[in-house]
Parts: C-alpha cells; structure tokens; sequence
C-alpha cells in the first residue's frame, strides 16, 4: 500500500512519514532506540510493509514469512511504558496498545540488540 509521505506518521509522532518511520522503512536509517523500531514497526503494519516487519524481526524468532490481512485498518498508537531499550542499552521493552477498526491490541514487546541494530523478539499480550 502506497502511504503519502508529507501525511503525519501512523506511529503517533506528528513528523511527517517520510522524515519519520518512512526512513527507516526506506532503509536511510535505522531506528535508534527500542520505542522507535516499535513505532515503526507499528508504521509497517498500517502501510503493509510485511518485508520491514521480517527485517527487523530477531532471526531466532523470525517466522519464514508474514501474511499482513490487507483488511486491517489500524487506527492508533499509544506508548504506555519503556523499559531500556536506549543507545546505552543492549536489551528493552515498550508495552504499548495498537487500536485497529473494532478493537485494540495491548503488549509488552521485547527487543534486543542484534548486529548492532534494534530487533523485536517476541510479546507477551497483556490484558
């Protein structure tokens, strides 16, 4: 799905798309804290960008291959908490809740440092 890039991005942060999640989508630059590769992974989800999504997944948790149902509309991002996750650390969490058109999505993400860049590992879904 084409996004317009002078839009403000999904993830939340009033910037525009393409100076925010788009360059990292873009590869231009890679995100530098936890809560960042979490918001624009979020923006992978809203744009459908399933290859960002297995880029920046954990090689040991990475599935083989992602079906995004194109049917999905996400509608918002909010961040209720961090854990690590900064260019000091090598491991973090970011709890937030993902609304989409008839619901919400509320987890706990793991990330950790692999070559270097910021990957999701896992989540633990929360109440």
């Amino acid at each position: 799905m084409a996004y317009m890039t002078t839009r403000p991005c999904p993830c939340g942060l009033p910037e525009p798309y393409d100076g925010c999640c788009g360059r990292f989508h873009a590869g231009a630059a890679a995100a530098p804290t936890a809560e960042a590769l979490m918001r624009s992974r979020y923006s992978a989800f809203v744009t459908g960008d399933a290859g960002y999504l297995l880029r920046t997944w954990h090689p040991g948790t990475r599935p083989e291959r992602l079906d995004l149902d194109p049917g999905m509309r996400w509608t918002g991002l909010e961040i209720l908490g961090t854990g690590g996750g900064s260019a000091f650390h090598s491991t973090g969490t970011v709890t937030f809740r993902a609304s989409y058109r008839g619901g919400s999505l509320h987890e706990r993400s793991r990330f950790e440092r692999a070559g270097g860049a910021w990957v999701y590992v896992d989540g633990e879904f929360l109440p």
